[in-house]
């Protein structure tokens, strides 16, 4: 069969490679993919937002199976103008992407559904927000309603800097129409986890657990980003606590979605919190994790457009995984969340062979380079966390560019 990824970040790579071990896949298309999926993929020269150039192409291609990475596609509606031409495609509607969406949207639903979520409100006015935050005090949480890359929320520890960031949204338009509205949360402390789970209307399928370090810097220091590393399993969260995520949040969730007439079909993300009353959610999101499954995906046995294929069909998927942990690091462009140099010139990934997934990069002049914010990222399946970390960093060694940075503190507690 013939299987169309879209996307082009490390997401994507890890679903090609992933896609590409599979028996019953024969042709691979990225569109439109990056340097690392080119021994996986034929890369496909089109925009991931342009809906009606990807639809015409899976069409004219005869494409069997569409695995939807970015939630930028999702949100533009991609799902359903396949499904309204018959196209088997992995990926929520625009109206149950809106849970990624609309941050509004997503905490509506569970405050009518009593999903637990920290306490909220939203404001399009700057003075209302202003008077909110004064009443309430720091430390607590901004984000902009819409979609902002991972870079949309601000965690204040003081008035000052929860004010600043209301202001960046809602008078100077630092994220566009995404931040006309705003979310404004309490802050809860506690174990944070990322749970996916793969749906189909009501029907849930638990991944395993991974956890992500959304902080740029060392000691969760420095602006959210997109994810700077991810390990899976996290030994933190008990069974118990897996069991309370999936019964009172992910199911009730999908199920919320399902009485809205928002039936969803894909991969739901839960960026959930253990805190000492029990777990909540942060975030939700409508597709696959990034960094989060690309640790997952090389612990994953099964196959997974087996898997994708049950799923699509209601069927139970069988989804084993391996004994071995997993741990991923991040290396980005100096300067991101902000402003960064591009087209860097980096060296020494191709010694490195299966273990580098390539987030931002191309080939310019015959040299590979930096042209995103997050640009490669090194992992290592092993026996247990510390023999992975040792080589995910050992890896990184063998890169060399002056463009980059990356955390040393990923997965550093961990045995």
């Amino acid at each position: 069969m013939k299987v169309l990824i879209i996307g082009k970040g490390g997401r994507e790579n890890a679903l090609a490679w992933k896609v590409s071990t599979s028996p019953l896949v024969t042709k691979i298309y990225a569109l439109p993919g990056n340097v690392g999926m080119k021994k996986y993929c034929e890369l496909v020269k089109l925009s991931d937002e342009d809906i009606a150039a990807i639809t015409q192409f899976a069409v004219t291609n005869k494409i069997d199976l569409t695995i939807v990475g970015p939630e930028s596609t999702l949100v533009r509606g991609i799902v359903n103008h396949f499904e309204r031409l018959g196209l088997k495609i992995f990926g929520p509607t625009l109206e149950a992407a809106e849970i990624e969406g609309s941050k509004t949207f997503m905490k509506n639903l569970m405050k009518k559904y009593k999903i637990p979520t920290p306490n909220f409100q939203a404001f399009t006015d700057y003075y209302k927000a202003e008077k909110y935050i004064k009443k309430m005090g720091a430390p607590i949480v901004i984000k902009a309603d819409g979609l902002a890359a991972g870079k949309g929320v601000v965690v204040a520890f003081s008035e000052a800097q929860a004010l600043s960031a209301c202001k960046n949204a809602l008078l100077h338009g630092k994220f566009g129409e995404s931040g006309k509205q705003i979310v404004v949360e309490d802050y809860v402390v506690g174990k944070e986890f990322s749970f996916m789970v793969m749906v189909n209307g009501d029907k849930v399928y638990p991944l395993e657990l991974a956890k992500d370090f959304k902080r740029a810097y060392d000691q969760d220091k420095g602006p959210n980003t997109g994810g700077m590393g991810a390990y899976s399993p996290v030994p933190d969260i008990s069974p118990e606590q897996f069991e309370e995520a999936l019964e009172k949040i992910m199911k009730p969730t999908a199920q919320a979605l399902l009485q809205e007439g928002r039936p969803f079909k894909g991969v739901l993300y839960g960026g959930l919190i253990a805190t000492d009353k029990g777990i909540t959610v942060i975030e939700f999101n409508a597709r696959f994790g990034d960094p989060e499954i690309e640790v997952l995906l090389p612990r994953m046995k099964s196959d997974i457009v087996q898997v994708i294929l049950d799923v699509l069909a209601g069927k139970q998927p069988v989804i084993e995984w391996r004994d071995e942990v997993c741990l991923g690091v991040v290396l980005a462009s100096n300067g991101y969340p902000k402003d960064f140099v591009k087209n860097v010139i980096i060296r020494g990934t191709e010694s490195i062979g299966d273990g580098i997934f390539h987030m931002g990069t191309d080939i310019i002049n015959k040299q590979l380079v930096n042209v995103g914010g997050r640009v490669l990222f090194s992992y290592a399946l092993a026996k247990n966390f510390t023999n992975a970390r040792a080589k995910a960093y050992n890896q990184i060694e063998q890169i060399q560019s002056g463009g980059l940075f990356y955390r040393k503190d990923i997965g550093v507690h961990l045995k």
